[in-house]
């Protein structure tokens, strides 16, 4: 394995004093995220363990303008070699100066997948590769890191790589659940001078923006009812990808350190690729479809935290699934306002995407923000529709934004508070269909309970 690289003008130790922090940082953040996560905050509240202080990070790696940014990546998987080539891409067509500089996976036949795209693509530049995400961020010449591993490990790295003074871009979910997501709220309030990302791409979408305005601006009155869905349909099930006979947890996969915050399990190659399917693992439709289309209408509605949340969820036809098949939430917001939220692995046919205002609605259906006055209005709101540039891959355009926030410092689209307040929803809603209880979520403290 690579050694790390020392700053130009560091003490020769340097690297190695900045990684004894992060693991020092690791284990204190580690112990509290087990207390947050198991015994939330007593009397049957959840939210952040009481013991839980945020990491102070350490500074930041220069970045002068002509300098190419340097990314290393945590999870190259199927939606981190995603991440690898698009970058890469990026590359080439002079779009962005970056360079990939560092992967870090568990397993080693995904790296040397990743890594063999690299060589393909910049084979200027040597890409260091690590077991332990600790010895890569520990480097002192990385200026951002993208996370794309299984959202139960998030929340440590995103708060890891915040102490070590990277900028991050972090997959959806933001976390597994809501003690984790209000640790990394806090990590990143203590140290607002790091950008954060989170990989929800919808949010680049120029409709969104567009509504966002048409409500701030009162054209559609009180915002009152919205509604979305993520619905999608197959033969044999969601989330089966293929296992590679290659994977061996005896000499090329860390399976205990995969497992790591979820807690020791027995090997399975189907836990390992289809974990969206297991609930200790991922929340399934919730956390894996439903953040998507949830956290740009939230953005347009600008109505603040859940404060209650209630679902129901179903094994309809996929009863081999742990996680549900077929979910319905009914979300309330502290301004006064309702959603409702459909998602589904076993029929593609969802809701149509809507905005209901007491004077007019706005439909967001298309690629367009369309918005109509309601009926006894008609004399005083005017129809309109505003066309959406084409802004080609929202993915790709959130990966930009993020890029041109590390060069300049301004605030990203896809940020940490928003991201908050989806995975009240995200957390809650997972809680009402396993226990059958509506939740309620306290502003003010940060703290859930079941009613």
């Amino acid at each position: 394995m690579t050694e790390s690289h020392p700053d130009r003008n560091a003490a020769p130790n340097a690297g190695t004093s900045r990684r004894q922090f992060l693991v020092q940082s690791a284990a204190v953040a580690g112990a509290a995220a087990m207390l947050g996560a198991c015994a939330g905050t007593g009397s049957g509240r959840i939210g952040l363990a009481s013991s839980e202080r945020a990491p102070k990070a350490l500074p930041r790696v220069p970045l002068a303008e002509n300098e190419p940014i340097r990314i290393g990546l945590i999870g190259p998987g199927g939606m981190g070699t995603g991440h690898v080539n698009a970058m890469l891409n990026a590359k080439q067509k002079a779009t962005v100066n970056l360079q990939l500089v560092a992967l870090c996976d568990v397993c080693q036949p995904r790296m040397d997948k990743a890594l063999a795209a690299c060589a393909e693509k910049q084979p200027e530049v040597k890409v260091d590769t690590y077991a332990r995400h600790e010895d890569l961020l520990a480097r002192d010449d990385i200026h951002a890191v993208l996370i794309a591993t299984p959202e139960h490990w998030h929340a440590q790295h995103v708060i890891d790589a915040v102490a070590a003074g990277k900028d991050v871009y972090c997959e959806k979910p933001m976390t597994l659940n809501l003690p984790d997501a209000l640790r990394v709220r806090q990590a990143v309030l203590a140290n607002p001078d790091l950008i954060v990302q989170i990989g929800t791409q919808q949010m680049m979408r120029p409709k969104f923006s567009a509504a966002r305005k048409l409500i701030a601006d009162g054209v559609i009155g009180k915002p009152t009812f919205s509604q979305t869905s993520y619905c999608r349909n197959s033969h044999d099930g969601e989330w089966l990808y293929k296992i590679d006979p290659a994977w061996d947890p005896t000499s090329n996969l860390d399976w205990d350190r995969w497992c790591g915050p979820a807690g020791k399990h027995d090997y399975s190659p189907e836990l390992y690729i289809q974990w969206r399917r297991y609930r200790d693992f991922s929340t399934g439709i919730v956390g894996d479809l439903l953040v998507h289309v949830m956290t740009p209408i939230m953005y347009a509605l600008d109505v603040g935290w859940p404060t209650r949340v209630t679902a129901s969820g179903g094994h309809y036809v996929f009863p081999d699934m742990e996680n549900h098949d077929q979910v319905n939430l009914t979300v309330e917001f502290e301004t006064g306002h309702t959603m409702i939220v459909a998602g589904s692995v076993c029929n593609e046919t969802g809701l149509e995407v809507m905005i209901r205002g007491h004077r007019a609605n706005i439909n967001l259906g298309g690629d367009d923000c369309v918005m109509k006055p309601e009926r006894v209005f008609v004399d005083d709101v005017d129809e309109q529709q505003i066309a959406s540039p084409d802004i080609g891959s929202d993915h790709e355009a959130l990966r930009h934004d993020w890029y041109h926030s590390i060069r300049t410092r301004q605030p990203n689209r896809s940020q940490v508070e928003l991201a908050t307040q989806v995975m009240v929803i995200v957390d809650l809603a997972t809680r009402s269909m396993w226990e059958g209880h509506a939740y309620r979520f306290d502003p003010k403290t940060l703290t859930a309970r079941a009613v």
